[in-house]
């Protein structure tokens, strides 16, 4: 365990939607934000947890996801892709600064959900689809629904970046904190529809009805988890069934209160 000073860097502007809307935004909070924290780490010895995204694989068709592969980009044009390119900065700062002494390591996270998910916060599939179903509206589905995510339950996340951020085997490292099992977003509606026992329709909608021209989706987004797995002895142990159970649970009672005021 790390005996430094111990600085865990979670925040940052997310969403797809937040950073199409304020693209400037999201690099400038993002970039200054992480130079400020290393800086300040450099200045007081203190060790850094960098918390960064899948996103920054991009578009890669080589899956799953390995932690030293290819990022596959679109054009910079597309404001889309602005994440993924501020977060990988991110990630060259922390390297940087680790050059200079900093001692960092990086969790690259998959889709984090669980209880306390907020459908008015940065977006996440799993509240939108539970508030929609549970409000008897339209369950929209982006696209044609086969594109595939790896959701990772809150407790499986948070057990990752500890381990990341305290082990003396971490430091250094950039790993995948996530589960592998594989799901479309289509399925993901229906499961979401079947375990709250809702009349909704699922609908599946065209990205020009939520986004610019131009916007680019991932197809598939899976990490290869054998390097924290033999590093850091991390293991997503949270079925999707269990974990997705558990927080609908939690959108039954606070999202009906919030539907109904």
């Amino acid at each position: 365990m790390s005996q430094h000073p111990l600085t865990l860097h979670l925040a940052a502007v997310v969403g797809v939607g937040n950073i199409v809307a304020d693209p400037l935004g999201g690099i400038t909070t993002n970039v200054h934000g992480t130079e400020n924290v290393f800086a300040a780490a450099d200045r007081h010895g203190s060790r850094v947890l960098l918390a960064s995204t899948s996103e920054v694989y991009g578009r890669s068709d080589r899956v799953p996801f390995r932690e030293d592969g290819d990022r596959v980009l679109g054009p910079t044009s597309v404001h889309r892709w602005s994440y993924a390119t501020a977060k990988a900065l991110d990630e060259h700062i922390a390297f940087a600064y680790a050059d200079r002494g900093v001692k960092m390591s990086i969790v690259r996270y998959f889709n984090s959900y669980g209880p306390r998910i907020d459908e008015r916060g940065y977006g996440s599939v799993i509240a939108r689809f539970a508030a929609q179903a549970l409000g008897e509206r339209p369950i929209t589905v982006h696209g044609d629904g086969k594109q595939t995510r790896c959701f990772t339950y809150v407790s499986d996340t948070v057990e990752g970046t500890i381990r990341a951020a305290t082990m003396a085997e971490a430091i250094g490292g950039v790993f995948n904190i996530g589960s592998d099992r594989e799901i479309s977003i289509l399925e993901l509606a229906r499961m979401i529809k079947r375990d709250l026992a809702s009349r909704s329709e699922i609908v599946l909608e065209p990205y020009e009805t939520h986004y610019p021209k131009g916007f680019e989706d991932t197809r598939r987004r899976v990490p290869d988890v054998s390097k924290a797995q033999k590093t850091l002895g991390y293991v997503a142990r949270v079925p999707l069934d269990v974990g997705l159970g558990r927080t609908l649970d939690w959108c039954r009672t606070t999202y009906r209160v919030s539907l109904a005021s």
